[in-house]
């Protein structure tokens, strides 16, 4: 882990969001080489109290990601989604980090690929640098002033800059929207909202792939109305910012964080490409209802 990124991150309110983005896509890496034994040998499934599926790789990985993350930023509190099933309490202040390390546990027991390591952080309410790992598919995000992707093989260090290809939303088509949906979690609401857009082409992807997809520039909106934690966004959404596009939550403006009275629960949400297309939030409300 490069020394310049580690020392950044210490001082969070000085550090530039691009060397944020750079000591968590480094992190993220680390992590790597956990999650891919496991999904190597096919760890066991164990179901948490909220019915969702937990395996001995999320819990490897955040252990690793949270020992490092705590060494390069020991003042700011971090939100781990393993740690807060287990009922551990962090008090959200002003910034804070949050970690899923290994988004798409269903994708991974599936064995598609289609799961990444996420880590963000989030101040004022909004994820201003985060970093998306996937490790089956070498590929890396990551931004916070700007957004880059690069080819990350499963073990080896974050590679030279020379090898990050900087990335931007593209601009929406009049006419045939490439729209992306969950690969296992759909639901009326996102159906119906898609029905009422001029999509051309639908693909599935799993965990935060979408989010990415969008700040690549290969594909335009993503609605999700189905629950999700605010962990399973941040970084992907971090990623979209930083490429020029948006997230809109259904009851009107920015998709916020460290909503504390619903437990860090999101509601629905529309991810945008073209930050143009934002005045069709109005129909989130329709879609919704």
């Amino acid at each position: 882990m490069s020394a310049d990124a580690h020392r950044a991150v210490i001082d969070m309110n000085a550090s530039t969001r691009d060397a944020i983005a750079v000591f968590f896509a480094e992190v993220a890496l680390a992590a790597g080489p956990v999650v891919m034994n496991e999904y190597a040998k096919g760890c066991e499934v164990r179901t948490k109290r909220d019915s969702s599926p937990v395996t001995i790789a999320d819990e490897k990985a955040e252990e690793l990601i949270l020992g490092l993350l705590r060494a390069g930023a020991s003042t700011v509190p971090i939100i781990a989604e393993e740690s807060m099933a287990r009922g551990v309490q962090t008090a959200i202040g002003r910034s804070f980090i949050l970690v899923d390390p290994l988004d798409g546990t269903r994708e991974f027991i599936a064995g598609n690929g289609e799961f990444t390591i996420n880590i963000a952080l989030v101040r004022d309410e909004v994820p201003i640098a985060g970093a998306v790992y996937a490790p089956a598919l070498t590929r890396l995000w990551f931004g916070g002033e700007r957004a880059f992707v690069c080819e990350a093989a499963v073990g080896a260090p974050l590679p030279e800059k020379s090898f990050w290809r900087p990335i931007q939303t593209r601009p929406a088509p009049a006419r045939a929207l490439i729209a992306l949906a969950s690969r296992s979690h759909c639901d009326p609401a996102t159906e119906a909202f898609l029905a009422k857009l001029p999509i051309g082409e639908r693909r599935s992807a799993g965990s935060s792939l979408k989010f990415c997809a969008l700040a690549e520039g290969a594909a335009d909106v993503y609605p999700r109305f189905a629950p999700t934690m605010e962990w399973d966004t941040a970084a992907g959404d971090a990623v979209l910012r930083a490429a020029g596009g948006v997230v809109l939550a259904v009851e009107g403006g920015a998709l916020l964080y460290g909503k504390k009275a619903s437990g860090l629960r999101n509601g629905g949400f529309v991810a945008w490409g073209d930050s143009t297309l934002a005045a069709t939030a109005s129909m989130l409300n329709e879609a919704s209802t």
